[in-house]
């Protein structure tokens, strides 16, 4: 079973103007809801550990999880509100976004309430601002130490500076979760705010050296690259037409931890064993995952029989 560890929220489109206002389209998203979705997808156990709002908003998102075979056991509810997203995409189809979720419910994880794993619990997957922000990020943070000797810990940052804008309180957080992965996945994008002065390559070996079994860097339209025990593996990049890359990463990250179960390497030893050969091969099963989603409007992640 994979449990995914963050937010859940209401990613807000503005499609258009109207003589009164705004022209508004509202969908279920969040990073770490995303990776969930696309794991089930893909054909995954998968739960989502969060805090929803007993509000419409939460509502909908409790029932999008059911909708879509996520379970719903460690899904906390509150009367805080649902926290708001809200997307502009540009002529390229890069999002930009602007969060409205202070005091929201998927903040309200506290270290008291942390729900117990379920036995069969495999791999924690963990990311974005969650981590960040309080008291969910302390709550979350010593779930992954608490758990990392005894199952798989998977990290996204996915830095949201519309969420915390000060980098140099990321980076502490980034460099503490490091510590306690076995995997990190990455987009260049994020390292060179957090690390402009490095190279990829260097931050990989860095993190390599302090435990982690597998560093992966996604480059958008021009490929992804990893690091384990084996050396230095990359793919590129699947020529589709992009409607816009909102949840790409999500996918990519689904996608590279179901190509590892299938491949029965979701250990940190099965992981230090994989060939280049292998890591190249999980590299593009997880590019033309996120491809299908760029091709399509919003976060619409694709399912298991697409991938063939």
């Amino acid at each position: 079973m994979f449990v995914v560890c963050g937010e859940a929220l209401m990613d807000v489109y503005v499609r258009d103007s109207t003589p009164t206002g705004l022209l508004l389209d509202a969908r279920v998203g969040g990073s770490p809801f995303n990776v969930a979705v696309g794991l089930a997808r893909l054909g995954g156990n998968a739960q989502l550990l969060t805090g929803l709002s007993n509000d419409v908003p939460g509502e909908r998102l409790v029932q999008s999880l059911r909708d879509e075979n996520v379970g719903t056991a460690l899904v906390l509810r509150h009367a805080a509100p649902t926290t708001l997203s809200v997307v502009s995409v540009g002529p390229t189809g890069v999002p930009s976004y602007a969060f409205h979720g202070h005091g929201a419910a998927d903040r309200q994880l506290t270290l008291g309430t942390l729900p117990a794993l379920p036995a069969e619990t495999r791999v924690l997957q963990f990311g974005s601002y969650a981590l960040v922000v309080e008291p969910v990020g302390t709550a979350l943070r010593a779930l992954a130490a608490r758990e990392r000797t005894q199952r798989l810990i998977a990290y996204d940052p996915n830095v949201r500076l519309n969420v915390e804008p000060d980098v140099g309180r990321w980076l502490p957080v980034v460099d503490e979760m490091v510590g306690l992965s076995h995997i990190v996945k990455v987009s260049d994008e994020d390292l060179g705010l957090l690390y402009p002065d490095e190279s990829p390559a260097h931050v990989a070996q860095r993190w390599l050296a302090l435990g982690v079994k597998l560093v992966v860097v996604t480059r958008g339209a021009t490929g992804c690259e990893a690091w384990n025990a084996a050396g230095h593996a990359s793919a590129p990049a699947l020529l589709v037409d992009v409607v816009d890359t909102v949840g790409a990463g999500d996918t990519f990250q689904a996608a590279l931890l179901t190509w590892l179960a299938e491949h029965e390497a979701l250990t940190p030893p099965a992981i230090d064993a994989l060939g280049l050969a292998e890591v190249a091969a999980l590299l593009r099963f997880a590019a033309r995952a996120a491809s299908i989603t760029c091709s399509r409007r919003g976060a619409d992640m694709p399912r298991r029989a697409e991938l063939v």
